[in-house]
């Protein structure tokens, strides 16, 4: 499963999640996400969050294919 993949399967649900416009802001791209299947089916996406060109953070969920849903992360 790629990151394009879960982007065209989520479009639905979550429009701005994934737009040009919330990347941008968030200082990523498409290819800044990593894809890691877990153990239970759900994929782990995950890409650096940068402002102002420094690293603030990272984006991470969840991506459940049976409901096409991006669930977020408690840590």
């Amino acid at each position: 499963m790629t990151i394009y993949e879960i982007k065209r399967k989520t479009e639905s649900k979550y429009p701005y999640f994934f737009s040009r416009q919330t990347l941008k802001f968030f200082g990523q791209t498409l290819k800044d996400f990593k894809v890691y299947k877990q153990k239970d089916g759900k994929y782990l996406i995950i890409a650096p969050c940068k402002w102002d060109n420094k690293l603030i953070g990272y984006t991470k969920r969840l991506y459940n294919p049976e409901t096409n849903e991006l669930e977020r992360i408690e840590e």
